[in-house]
Parts: structure tokens; C-alpha cells; sequence
């Protein structure tokens, strides 16, 4: 297990050491789980899961007003 060194104002210390200590963990421990949380390069279980959980809707605008193409002249 690797070793850091962080610097951090005083406000911040005393908010890692007491939310450590209100979740019952260690200082590092904490840390830790935050970056586990928050540094993540894969989607969570929770929203790969809403895949295919709504009904399909348009790609595009099948009500577009979008007017065809006139014809051109050829050369």
C-alpha cells in the first residue's frame, strides 16, 4: 500500500477528521472511499441497469419541416 502526503488548510483538516470520524473510519480510509466514489471510470451498476428501462424514442424529428430538395440542373 503506497503512502501520500496531502496538504490541506485548517478548515478542511477539521472537516476530514470529523466526517472520518462520524463514519467510524480512519483519516486514510476515508479518503480513500472518496476517491473510490468520486474517481470512478466506469458508469455505477444503478444507471447501466435504466438501459432499455424507457420506451425508445425518435433518433429524429419525424414531424420536421425540413422541405425536399429542389431539382438540379445537370451539367
Amino acid at each position: 500500500m503506497s503512502q501520500i502526503t496531502l496538504y490541506l488548510d485548517d478548515e478542511a483538516e477539521v472537516l476530514l477528521r470529523n466526517c472520518a470520524q462520524s463514519a467510524g473510519l480512519s483519516n486514510s480510509k476515508w479518503v480513500a472511499n472518496l476517491i473510490h466514489q468520486y474517481a470512478k471510470t466506469q458508469w455505477p451498476a444503478e444507471i447501466l441497469q435504466l438501459a432499455g428501462a424507457f420506451p425508445d424514442f425518435p433518433l429524429h424529428n419525424e414531424q420536421s419541416t425540413e422541405i425536399p430538395d429542389v431539382q438540379r440542373i445537370g451539367f
